[in-house]
């Protein structure tokens, strides 16, 4: 199992949450609340072949939305980082492009703008 987690300073959090829930619900499973969501993208997405599926849980603080990647190989991890920011700099345009510091176990923070 790979994973990576982000803290993105935002006092929208929650309303970034929603947003990119509700987009994903119309063709992943989805679940969430105003302060907590997850996501998952099959392992098959758009002809992709990764191990098994990958999972994002987002969840939004006062001062920062959280998020938190699983994903089942290394190439997958990378492409829901990818896929994650740059919806979240689309929905967040005012703010964009957002910060993400994704820290991996075993592995120093990257650094990435949005």
């Amino acid at each position: 199992m790979f994973a990576a987690a982000a803290q993105i300073s935002t006092s929208a959090g929650g309303r970034y949450l929603q947003q990119l829930c509700k987009h994903w619900a119309h063709h992943l499973a989805v679940e969430y609340t105003p302060q907590r969501g997850q996501v998952v993208f099959p392992r098959d997405i758009r002809g992709a072949d990764y191990p098994g599926d990958g999972i994002a849980t987002f969840t939004a603080e006062p001062n920062y939305l959280g998020v938190r990647i699983e994903a089942t190989s290394l190439e997958q991890l990378e492409s829901l980082q990818g896929v994650i920011s740059s919806h979240l700099d689309r929905f967040a345009f005012r703010e964009a492009p957002l910060s993400f510091q994704w820290s991996t176990a075993g592995q120093p923070p990257m650094n990435q703008a949005g």
